[in-house]
């Protein structure tokens, strides 16, 4: 996020011949180029360069027809598909692994999968600041999985070695904990290392993959920008259908014992995955790393209390912006401009004292012409307007954390809901973590009904929705699945099986109305979210973004630990057993249900307010005369 953060473009411009008129269209730039003739018409006008700035891998600026687009895309969803189903070998079933094969009690097997789920989640920060600030996004993706794949090498060799000398299953006659000793030492050592090598590749791969396959689409063309939209869209399928298989045919086998058959295979995905990553090498289009967003932002925050002193109205022409004169001749050069919100950062771009503001070069007198300024005491406009932007979106992502709530109770309460109900379908046996295929299925459908259905219909009455308006309409769906699983537990209590605890002749597919509607908020929410975040932050923090939609998640887990806690504590007081009591049947899981709908209800306003207040940053793109639709703040707010 340091200076021209925003602008990759600014120390890469696209070359141009000096003996060619630049105000002269594309094609017959091309045509005085290649000669002229109708071939070369054809041929060329398809030939025009990038203008969002991005590289290809020679460092040259990308050509439209040669780089990025659907075919990187293509091999970026299936790499998405492959890496899930891999990770999901090992984490659907982490738990049952601990408590068979590691000896653990269940309390100490379901802490250790949970932090391991959270520490996941923790390497996604760390992915999208490395990838934004020093590698760049493509060295991240293949340093991450190559540390991703290690790590499941290393656990399939590890339990090969440890299975075979401590666990006997009977060939595959089911695994249980008395048909293994405890692991040494050594093998516990061996163990944990793999797995958190895994939650390290995965963690940090994610966002960066996510940012770089939204890096292959121009979002200065039409079209390009299209595709990147439903490119999100996408990815979440992507995402989805490669845990299809993990939480079935993988996870029976895992029950059954054959636990390194099951590794062996994940880390066969994860190498093709691999693989087909490395296929589109050539073809990718890069954007240069930016410098540390951590860094910058706290320049910005210490050099503006440092200038607290200034008078509160800052012009923007009294900001220092060394970039203005140089990149105004630059065609395709982004440029942030300045915004009256949070005025009290804009002073952290005013030169305040001269002489403290800039640093000469050794030997050089203070005041000299290559000075440079001092970042703990004068920081540009662009990174101020770089914190703004994130400061912005700090209220929108707030009020996605009681979404978050809501999509955690399908790993929790959906599932205990589930084992008290009728499981059978004639000859076959439905397991409870099994019905989470529907949300699956919804996801995957909705995503479709939306891209090519609604989308449509929309554009022919009045336009496609915002991505706000998708984010509300997302928290709208929500509540509804909350209501859903309310009413099915109402019933469900209303057929409870007399004298015979937690268990109710209700069948298990009444779950899955309530499963399809947390699968469609997912695609209106998540991957709306993901998709706006990418959209709004600068160039050199959209990694960050990314990891601001998963970090929503693992906050919404710990708000809905936290909520369940509480209720439990508030309501078993006087002896009784509570809303989420050991048996089902003598608690009120419905009203749980209902709680939650209603604190989405809240939450909803809430958002409805941010997004009325929310703008975005204006962008001014030198050389063009679009402006992308992208609105101009108006409304002026104070620091509080």
């Amino acid at each position: 996020m340091a200076e021209g953060s925003w602008t990759p473009t600014a120390e890469l411009p696209l070359r141009q011949d000096p003996a060619v008129d630049d105000d002269l269209p594309q094609v017959v730039v091309q045509e005085k180029q290649h000669g002229g003739g109708a071939a070369a018409r054809t041929a060329m006008a398809t030939a025009t360069a990038t203008r969002d700035g991005s590289v290809g891998w020679s460092g040259k600026p990308c050509r439209r027809d040669r780089s990025g687009g659907w075919f990187a895309g293509f091999l970026m969803l299936a790499n998405q598909a492959l890496v899930t189903f891999a990770v999901n070998c090992v984490g659907t079933n982490l738990v049952t692994f601990m408590s068979v094969v590691m000896r653990l009690d269940n309390a100490d097997a379901a802490n250790k999968a949970n932090n391991w789920a959270g520490t996941t989640y923790v390497f996604s920060i760390v992915g999208a600041l490395v990838s934004d600030s020093y590698w760049g996004r493509y060295k991240a993706c293949t340093i991450f999985q190559l540390i991703f794949l290690a790590g499941l090498v290393e656990l399939a060799v590890a339990c090969h070695v440890f299975l075979d000398k401590s666990c006997h299953f009977g060939g595959g006659g089911g695994g249980r904990q008395e048909h293994c000793r405890p692991p040494t030492t050594a093998q516990s050592l061996v163990f944990y290392v793999s797995i958190y090598q895994i939650a390290l590749g995965n963690g940090a791969y994610q966002p960066a993959v996510t940012t770089f396959g939204a890096d292959q689409f121009d979002e200065t063309d039409a079209r390009e920008r299209r595709s990147k939209a439903a490119f999100f869209g996408y990815f979440f399928v992507a995402n989805n259908l490669g845990g299809v298989l993990a939480v079935t045919a993988l996870a029976y086998m895992e029950d059954e014992g054959q636990w390194v058959l099951a590794f062996w295979i994940a880390t066969a995905a994860a190498l093709l995955g691999f693989l087909l990553f490395a296929v589109g090498t050539i073809r990718y289009r890069h954007f240069l790393p930016s410098g540390n967003a951590v860094v910058s932002v706290c320049q910005v925050v210490v050099a503006a209390v440092r200038n607290r002193r200034v008078r509160a109205t800052v012009r923007a022409q009294d900001m220092y912006d060394p970039d203005t004169d140089g990149d105004r001749g630059k065609k395709g050069v982004r440029k942030m401009v300045h915004t009256p919100e949070y005025r009290c950062l804009d002073k952290a771009a005013v030169i305040k004292d001269p002489a403290s503001a800039f640093r000469a070069p050794a030997g050089q007198p203070q005041g000299h012409s290559s000075s440079k300024p001092n970042p703990w005491r004068l920081c540009t406009l662009t990174q101020v307007e770089e914190l703004k932007c994130i400061l912005r979106l700090v209220p929108i992502w707030l009020c996605s954390i009681l979404y978050s709530t809501s999509y955690s109770q399908m790993s929790s309460v959906f599932i205990e809901q589930a084992q008290t109900m009728d499981d059978s379908l004639s000859k076959l046996t439905i397991p409870p973590a099994g019905m989470d295929v529907f949300e699956i299925l919804g996801v995957t459908a909705f995503v479709f009904i939306y891209r090519f259905c609604i989308v449509r219909v929309m554009a022919k009455i009045s336009h496609e929705p915002t991505e706000l308006q998708r984010m509300g309409t997302g928290l709208v769906i929500s509540a509804a699945a909350m209501v859903a699983s309310g009413v099915v537990e109402q019933q469900r209590l209303a057929r409870a099986t007399a004298g015979v605890d937690a268990s109710s002749s209700l069948s298990i597919l009444w779950q899955i109305p309530q499963y399809l509607l947390i699968g469609a908020s997912e695609v209106f929410m998540y991957v709306t979210m993901t998709e706006f975040f990418n959209d709004q932050l600068p160039e050199g923090l959209r990694s960050l973004g990314s990891a601001m939609s998963v970090a929503s998640m693992s906050a919404g887990s710990f708000a809905s630990s936290l909520l369940v806690t509480l209720v439990m504590a508030i309501t078993c007081r006087g002896g009784r057993p509570g809303w989420i009591p050991q048996d089902l049947n003598k608690g009120h899981v419905d009203w749980f249900f209902y709680l939650i709908a209603a604190l989405n209800a809240v939450d909803l306003l809430a958002f409805v307010v941010f997004a009325k207040r929310y703008r975005p940053a204006p962008v001014i793109i030198h050389g063009e005369d679009e402006t992308g639709g992208v609105e101009k703040a108006q409304d002026a707010e104070e620091c509080i």
